[in-house]
């Protein structure tokens, strides 16, 4: 079981700027990519940004690409995103999510969720 701790989130005013963390820990396994998911009220859960573990490899939601900037720091299996220029359409609870390998097992887990608030 990879265990997932997110922080970061809080209540910003439009044009803010906000960096999520999110490190994964727990037994052996190892990580081929990590990412955010985000959802809004009365909405469908939203792909952000994902990020790979080999080699360099990024994907952005296209609502999000120019302003949100996913990271890696690979010896701390951690995933940051930067997410600058923020727009109230922004406003969801975002989770993070490790794609990972244990003991020939492929699966995805997820964090707890932080909110995210873009407010005047």
């Amino acid at each position: 079981q990879v265990q997932l701790v997110e922080s970061g989130g809080g209540l910003v005013q439009p044009g803010g700027s906000l960096r999520l963390s999110c490190a994964a820990s727990g037994r052996t396994f190892t990580t081929y990519a990590m990412g955010w998911f985000r959802q809004a009220p009365g909405k469908e859960r939203e792909f952000v940004a994902r990020i790979t573990w080999d080699v360099i490899g990024t994907t952005y939601a296209d609502s999000v690409k120019g302003r949100f900037t996913i990271s890696r720091d690979n010896a701390k299996n951690t995933v940051y995103l930067q997410m600058n220029s923020l727009k109230a359409e922004d406003t969801a609870v975002y989770y993070c999510y490790a794609d990972t390998e244990r003991g020939g097992v492929r699966r995805n887990d997820w964090g707890q969720g932080t909110q995210v608030t873009v407010s005047s």
